[in-house]
């Protein structure tokens, strides 16, 4: 059933998956009305599961932080299966605030005003709706295609298998949750979480990344031709991650992949620096298009073989460190 809620002022959390995830030390309660309504009292809930039955939703309102988080993805964290599900359509008759659609994988966002940047994980279409500018994700392109819609500025290439960024907008959560073979370019700098949660395919960023790229990498290929931010790796289970150098500590809680820098990183045990061999030359000279003897220069950041002896230790500004048992 469709969903029409008119707010008076700008809201926080509209249509987010993630809605009791903890948020500044304190949870959310996603059955709690959304404030500022006119003549409705839809709950966060409500929103998320018009969305998760394909339904639309139409807002009147200006929409803040977290707008469309992880649409289209059933939250493992929450009980899910993590995988990717349809999902409706969005409608906003007004302006939407920096971050929007940070980890959406399905579904379609109409906007009649303006989207701050950073974006999420959207690309913007041809509209087929006077009036709305068109969104879509790019885990969902990669996934099911363009159908019958086209890219605006950005090329698109199913033959190929290859989809390149280059309308000068900075993104985060590129290619979140991808389960396919593409190889996806971004011409320029990145947002934070570049590739989280994928699992097939190439991210090739021909710029600098943000923070937490590569994180819960299960299997893709991440390729940064600049610098990274913290938290690198992070949480990464398989898969490749290389780039030049990286802000703080890599490998958080990584469990399984491999990490190569061209600088020598801080890693958080139990991952630790290992000996490059004939095949890791060879990868490095493919995916950064080094020379021989620069490919040779790289760091390999493995786990290493003595994972027991270490603990888990969590800081206060939320990060995550392993911590060697004497």
């Amino acid at each position: 059933m469709p969903v029409d809620i008119e707010l008076r002022d700008v809201a926080d959390h509209i249509c987010d998956y993630t809605f009791n995830f903890y948020w500044h030390e304190h949870a959310l309660d996603p059955d709690s009305v959304i404030p500022s309504q006119k003549g409705t009292e839809y709950t966060y809930r409500d929103l998320v599961n018009a969305l998760k039955k394909g339904d639309t939703v139409r807002i009147k309102g200006n929409m803040g932080k977290n707008f469309a988080y992880s649409v289209g993805a059933d939250i493992q964290h929450l009980g899910g299966s993590g995988d990717v599900e349809k999902a409706g359509r969005i409608f906003v008759d007004g302006d939407v605030g920096p971050e929007a659609a940070m980890g959406m994988v399905s579904g379609t966002l109409y906007v009649a005003g303006k989207i701050a940047q950073p974006w999420g994980n959207i690309v913007e279409m041809a509209s087929d709706m006077e009036s709305y500018r068109k969104f879509r994700s790019i885990t969902d392109i990669v996934h099911n295609g363009l159908g019958n819609d086209s890219l605006l500025v950005n090329k698109y290439n199913e033959k190929e298998r290859t989809l390149e960024i280059d309308d000068g907008i900075l993104r985060g959560t590129i290619a979140a949750r991808c389960n396919k073979f593409f190889r996806i370019t971004v011409q320029g700098d990145v947002h934070n979480g570049t590739g989280v949660l994928m699992q097939d395919g190439t991210v090739i960023v021909n710029g600098n990344a943000g923070m937490n790229t590569g994180s819960h990498l299960d299997g893709a290929t991440v390729v940064i031709n600049g610098n990274v931010g913290e938290f690198a790796g992070a949480f990464m289970k398989s898969g490749t991650l290389v780039f030049l150098a990286a802000k703080g500590y890599i490998g958080a809680e990584m469990i399984g992949g491999t990490i190569y820098s061209k600088d020598k990183v801080k890693a958080n045990p139990p991952v630790e620096k290992s000996k490059m061999k004939g095949e890791d030359s060879a990868l490095i000279r493919k995916l950064m298009d080094a020379g021989r003897v620069e490919s040779m220069l790289y760091n390999k950041y493995e786990i290493g073989e003595e994972k027991e002896k270490y603990v888990e230790v969590r800081m206060r500004d939320g990060s995550v460190i392993m911590r060697k048992i004497d």
